[in-house]
């Protein structure tokens, strides 16, 4: 790959926004899910051992070992910590000198102190995504020790930047190959979309529109994912620019097409990001229009380039006939339709994952030591001896970290493959699980079965003060209200919402934490609450706690549009049955569910607000709480742009005042530039002092020299 500077910016910009959200989104969910009357006390999860502090870090890398030494509770802790990153990825944002790898390494282990603590609420694929992301951006990132310089070229990118683009690869590639070893029978049928847009966790109302669209047209985008998620990753190593640019824009036409029918948080803008690691500052400066004005080509350049387009014109050929062989496309004149269908079978797909996974592994190996080889010569190229010392000593440590983090993360990717992982080295199995706790490496795999076949499953959850009128308790993400449209919330994460559309997928014993939200609704904890709804107003049970709570499970499915019908609901629903029985405070079921899952410890009490620290964060939070999360963002988000703009316009006014060089203004002088003014107003005449005059510095270039001769 060309030059990648301008490449390597975006995606550093990229991963601080996605930072920036991760870490506010949290913040605001933080007292309900994991303060001392929330679901899950998240002081469980850092008891007192009497361990040394160090010991305690190995055992568990978390910053919330040190509150006790700060004079916080573990609560205040992970608030601390959420602030520290929204503030640490602004300044990521907002000052380009600043965007360095100690900043993303200090966004990277805040991060993993939260995931530490987080239980299942934090459990999820991009949890684990961004923090490989982001470790990967700590050496992506520059080592800039003179801030107030320009930061020194550096020869090792195209290795760090690598590790990015295999990162890519293995979060598509097994996303896609999963789908098919999972033998759900939607994805091997081609229907998954036609369940997809109303089961998903929580849709937006695109997604109705999209759930409209005919069946046939469902199957064929089931095909079209299928060749974006398996065959086009493999083009993430071409050695030719528009192959790679052509999986760029396929890839983030996918997830932009995820994100408007689909609320998945940070997820498909990290993707995005990832994304970038297939671009190079030539394809920037064209798309900017400052590409350089290229020489005529000989005729032995010429001929390469033909061959190259005609090797590049094969590849999309084998792509286009392989969709239309393996996925069986014909034109149906009659119907005017498109039909699809799988014509392999799963015995051939796993022979030919057999052969391929290996095959990827050995294309990662000759992809990565391509770039160490050409990273080692551009560093020896360097002129004088000091600064090639610096660059091959760069080069070593960096092409020694690419190579462990490529054979590391060889284990979680041969998962999709039980030989090829079976043949790994048991020194590398080793090495995986010394970092494992860190989340350096991880294994993906999205969508691998489809869900609510026979309905969306769906938990409500209903007050009563005599336990024979019930009301809903309506969220403000999640379906319940038939006639209320799904919102757009991305890149907020409402994690309770999350949670109880996999909780609806099973028993309630399958999520112990459901047992302590219900508890708490019935306590009117209002931190609670507010996970459920923060305008209070909306909460139904606002003025006083309900006495009776139970959970029923509905299935839910979208309305069917007709040319003749109105929109009046988007849903409707069937009651399935209970999913939780209906309890009140004191009854023997509940207090036994309570013990059983460990939320019976006593509560600590709450201690007086003395210091400075504890009370900046009391404040802080009651500054924020009338705001929903993805208020929050988005409003950090635009202060972001002002102050970039902001910032743009000084700049802009600063140079503009600069005075041209070999020219001093005197004082009095007319602003429009001409000579000085005498006490009557009249215009002095301005002469130049005689003697030898000196030329400006860009009237003394070569160009400027041959042009006056």
């Amino acid at each position: 790959m060309g030059e990648m500077a301008g490449v390597r910016g975006a995606f550093l910009y990229g991963v601080a926004a996605i930072y920036l959200s991760a870490f506010a989104s949290l913040y605001t969910q933080i007292p309900g899910l994991y303060g001392k009357e929330g679901i899950l006390p998240v002081r469980r999860m850092l008891p007192f051992t009497g361990k040394a502090l160090l010991d305690q870090l190995t055992e568990s890398p978390t910053l919330l070992w040190l509150c006790p030494w700060l004079g916080l509770d573990t609560e205040q802790g992970m608030e601390l910590i959420c602030l520290l990153g929204v503030g640490l990825s602004i300044i990521a944002l907002v000052a380009k000198p600043l965007r360095d790898c100690f900043i993303f390494a200090c966004l990277w282990f805040l991060y993993l102190s939260l995931y530490q603590v987080g239980q299942v609420f934090l459990y999820f694929q991009w949890d684990s995504l961004l923090l490989e992301t982001g470790f990967l951006a700590i050496l992506v990132a520059p080592l800039h020790l003179q801030k107030w310089r320009a930061a020194p070229p550096r020869h090792h990118d195209g290795i760090t930047f690598w590790l990015v683009r295999w990162l890519f690869f293995r979060l598509m590639f097994a996303s896609g190959v999963v789908k098919l070893t999972s033998r759900c029978p939607t994805w091997w049928g081609l229907t998954a979309l036609t369940y997809h847009y109303e089961t998903q966790c929580i849709p937006t109302a695109a997604s109705w529109f999209a759930h409209q669209l005919p069946s046939w047209f469902h199957k064929l985008s089931v095909a079209i994912v299928f060749v974006l998620e398996i065959a086009v990753p493999l083009l993430f190593f071409a050695p030719t620019r528009r192959l790679r640019l052509f999986a760029f824009y396929t890839q983030v036409l996918l997830q932009v097409l995820i994100i408007i029918t689909g609320n998945y948080n940070f997820f498909n803008l990290l993707s995005i990001v990832l994304a970038f690691s297939l671009l190079d500052d030539q394809h920037l400066h064209y798309c900017s229009r400052r590409s350089k004005k290229q020489n005529p080509a000989s005729w032995l350049r010429t001929l390469q380039a033909l061959i190259i387009s005609l090797a590049e014109l094969a590849v999309f050929v084998t792509l286009v006939y392989g969709t239309i062989h393996y996925f069986g496309l014909s034109i149906n004149w009659e119907k005017r339709i498109i039909e699809s269908k799988i014509v392999f079978t799963f015995h051939e797909f796993t022979q030919w994952l057999k052969m391929v996974t290996p095959l990827t592994i050995w294309i990662g190996v000759l992809s990565l030591s391509w770039e160490i080889l050409g990273s080692l010569l551009s560093s020896l190229m360097v002129r004088g001896f000091i600064s090639k010392l610096w660059a091959t000593t760069q080069w070593v440590v960096f092409a020694a970290a690419a190579a462990a983090m490529f054979a590391v993360s060889l284990v979680p990717y041969t998962f999709i493959e039980y030989e090829a992982s079976s043949n790994l080295r048991p020194e590398i199995r080793r090495m995986y699980d010394l970092v494992d706790r860190y989340q350096l490496v991880n294994s993906y795999g999205l969508f691998r079965r489809m869900t609510g076949v026979g309905g969306r499953p769906e938990v409500v959850v209903e007050g009563s003060y005599d336990g024979q009128r019930w009301t809903e308790i309506e969220f403000m993400y999640k379906p319940g209200n038939i006639s209320v449209a799904p919102p757009l919330v991305a890149p907020h994460q409402p994690r309770l919402d999350w949670q109880m559309w996999f909780a609806a997928l099973g028993d309630h014993r399958h999520s112990p934490w459901f047992t302590s939200f219900i508890h708490r609704l019935l306590q009117g904890k209002k931190n609670v609450i507010r996970l459920v709804q923060v305008d209070e107003t909306k909460y139904v049970f606002s003025n006083k706690p309900p006495t009776y709570v139970r959970a029923q499970l509905y299935k839910y499915w979208y309305t069917i549009h007709r040319t003749d019908s109105t929109l009046n609901n988007w849903w409707i629903r069937e009651h399935v049955g209970e999913f939780f029985p209906s309890v009140t405070l004191g009854d023997p079921n509940l207090e036994s569910l309570l013990r059983e899952y460990g939320f019976k410890d006593k509560v600590p009490p709450k201690r007086a607000v003395k210091d400075v620290l504890p009370s900046i964060l009391k404040l802080t939070r009651e500054q924020v709480d009338p705001y929903s999360g993805e208020q929050v963002i988005w409003g950090l988000y635009f202060a972001v742009l002002f102050i970039s703009i902001f910032k743009v316009m000084t700049n802009g006014k600063a140079k503009g005042s600069q005075p041209k060089p070999g020219w001093k203004r005197s004082e009095g002088k007319d602003a429009s530039g001409g000579g000085e003014m005498d006490a009557d107003g009249r215009r002095k005449e301005f002469r130049r002092p005689e003697g030898k005059v000196r030329v400006p510095a860009e009237e003394q270039s070569p160009e400027n020299v041959r042009r006056r001769k």
